[in-house]
Parts: structure tokens; sequence; C-alpha cells
């Protein structure tokens, strides 16, 4: 009877001080992971964060973030509209450095880029986030998140281009959501990349301070930017976004040598107006030149906005026309049926098809060595080889 009695007690003791250990353990833990909030993402990720080069340091540990025209202002723990910024002990850090949650080999085309390297491809990656929030994303699912709500790796910029030039890509393109928002992680993996011999491009909505882009702009070699519209209103109502900003970007482009095109997804009722259409083209012309490469996109419904129909090709092949009677070269059509003639690329003196392209694959090149129409010798602006 009393030894029961012992063994009992002293399972009663045992008991008291395994729960001791837990508590202190949770005490531990909770300085170690909850009250840094530094440690505690890195728990997550397994990885170290990287702290955000374009940012100044404000009264009371808040930061201006400095790298999109948004100029967040982010106090301690929070993050700022693209949510993967956030200060954390007073510095600001990107949530995605190294961490992309998509990775693919893509024709140079589906960038789209129509006058870059054709029927080459493309090693493009692309993180959580964006610092726009247009009602019409097709990449919603990533463009709108948070990191932690993502699947993504751990690829450095090293591992990064290792990866490209084993694929044999010339080209790495930083896509899909919004490579402005993993900034950092663009620029060291473009460096990387230009010291290698791989070029780099960027699908991008343009909506970048002009130090950070014009540093960039050393290491990039195309770009693709969409154009949301031509009107302020357009911009502030579907993208939360600024149009001034954009054209900006995109005479900036032009100024530091990188291949620009531009593609326009044309919403029906929003940006659809010939009006608004024509004085785009226009600006286009005057400011960038007619020789840059316009890709009028279909609207589907998606995201936000599938109460809205399709958008009607012939509406479409309106918009081209009003681009080509303004003077514009190259006008082009996506999203259309496969094989449809504004797919391919012609010559402005001849007409002749110098790329007859079927969606992303390219069927025919008519380009001479030095990038001129085979046919009469005309220039076709691009970079070819």
């Amino acid at each position: 009877m009393c030894f029961a009695k012992i063994t009992l007690n002293l399972r009663l003791i045992l008991s008291f001080i395994i729960l001791l250990v837990l508590i202190g353990a949770c005490f531990y833990l909770g300085d170690l992971f909850v009250s840094s909030g530094k440690n505690l993402l890195e728990a997550v990720s397994h990885q170290p964060l990287k702290e955000a080069y374009y940012y100044q340091k404000l009264d009371k540990q808040s930061v201006q973030c400095q790298l999109c025209p948004r100029q967040c202002i982010i106090a301690p723990g929070k993050r700022g509209f693209c949510r993967v910024r956030e200060n954390i002990e007073g510095i600001l850090y990107s949530l995605v450095y190294a961490q992309p949650c998509a990775v693919h080999i893509d024709p140079i085309e589906k960038k789209p880029l129509f006058h870059f390297l054709p029927s080459s491809s493309a090693f493009s990656v692309a993180t959580a986030g964006c610092n726009f929030k247009c009602a019409y994303c097709q990449n919603w699912q990533i463009s709108q998140a948070r990191p932690e709500e993502v699947d993504s790796v751990y690829l450095p910029a090293q591992e990064l281009v290792k990866k490209a030039l084993e694929s044999g890509c010339l080209t790495i393109a930083y896509t899909y959501s919004e490579p402005v928002i993993f900034y950092e992680y663009m620029l060291e993996s473009a460096k990387l990349a230009k010291a290698s011999g791989i070029r780099n491009v960027m699908h991008s909505n343009g909506f970048i301070n002009e130090q950070p882009l014009r540093e960039l702009c050393k290491y990039l070699d195309a770009a693709n930017i969409d154009l949301k519209g031509f009107s302020q209103k357009h911009y502030r109502e579907i993208a939360l976004g600024d149009l001034e900003a954009v054209l900006r970007t995109l005479k900036i482009l032009k100024q530091e040598g990188v291949w620009v095109e531009i593609t326009n997804l044309i919403l029906p009722g929003f940006n659809d107006g010939e009006e608004e259409i024509s004085k785009m083209c226009l600006w286009i012309r005057e400011n960038l030149g007619e020789e840059v490469p316009v890709h009028f996109s279909r609207f589907w419904p998606m995201y936000k906005l599938l109460s809205l129909s399709p958008m009607p090709i012939s509406t479409l092949q309106k918009a081209r026309k009003i681009a080509l009677d303004c003077g514009l070269k190259y006008v082009y059509l996506g999203n259309v049926t496969p094989g449809h003639s504004a797919e391919n690329t012609f010559c402005p003196n001849c007409g002749n098809v110098v790329i007859k392209r079927n969606r992303y694959t390219i069927l025919e090149v008519n380009l001479d060595a030095e990038g001129g129409c085979k046919l009469c010798g005309e220039k076709i602006e691009g970079i070819w080889k």
C-alpha cells in the first residue's frame, strides 16, 4: 500500500517537473519568436530576410519605402501596400527575397515580346505581391497574396542564374506578378545574369520611382509595360494606380536604351473609347517612337470583373486600325483566335510578313542577317540576335 502511494507521489512530482519545463520552454520560444518579428519570419522561411534597398528611416522607428510612387510610411510591425515589405524594429525588409512562388520556362513571345530574340526561351520567375490592385488581374492568386499565403521555394540569385544557364534559356524574365516589389531579388539576379551572358527582361506595370528604375536599367535588356489605359480616372478606379508615373517609367526606359513593348488590355466600358485609344497611340509615337510595338490584349472575365462580357474582337481590330493610322509601325492583338493575322509582324514598307506566328509559336522568320525585311530590305526594329 505504502509502495503504491510512493510510486503515485513520484509520478505526480515527475509530471509537475515536466510541466514546469514545458512552461519555461514556451516562455523562451515566446521571447524568441513572438517578441522579435524578424526571428519569427526567419523561422518560417528558413532563410535570412533581405533589407530593402530604397527606404528612409523616420521618427519612432517608422520608415518610408521609396521604391514605388506610393511612398508608403510603415509603422513597426506593419507592411506596405504591396504586402511584401515589412518594418521590423525600424528596418524595412523584403519578405520575398530569393523566394519565388512561380518558376517556369516560357517562350519569349509569352511576355509578350515580339521583337526580342524570337522563338527563344525565357527562364521566368515571380514572387507573391503587387503594388497595384487590378480588378481583372489574371494572376491574382499570387499578385494579391501575402508571402505566407503561397508556396514558395528558396532560389538565391546565383542558383537562379545557374539554372537558367543549364536550361539553355537566353533570358531571365521577371514576370507574372509585379517584379518591382521583389526589386532586390530582381536586381541582384540581373547583375549576375548579365555577367554570365544572359539577358534580362521584365513584364511590369511600370509603377516604380526614377532612382531604382535607372539603377535597374543598367542590367535590363527589354521590358513590356502594361499601359492599362490613358486616363487617370481609369487607373485610380481599376488598378489603384497612377497614369503619370507609368508614363514617366516608359520615357526613362526609352532614354536608358531598354527595348520597350507595350501591352494595353482593353476592357468594355472602361478604356475602349476611340478617343482615348487615339490619344494613347499619339503619345506613344511622340514620346517613345513609332517603332515601339503595341499589343492590344482582349479582356476575358477575371477575378473581380466576372460580370463583364469578353471584349469583342471587332473592338480590338478598331483599336489596331487607330494605332496604325496614328503612325505606329507594329501593332498586335493578343488573347484572340490562334493564328489571327494580327499576331504577325508585317514590314511597314512593303507589307510582307517578316515574322509569322501562331500564339507563341514562330512559323516563319523572313528577316535578313541585319534584321531587315528579306523582300525590300526595310529595317525592322528590334533585338534579333
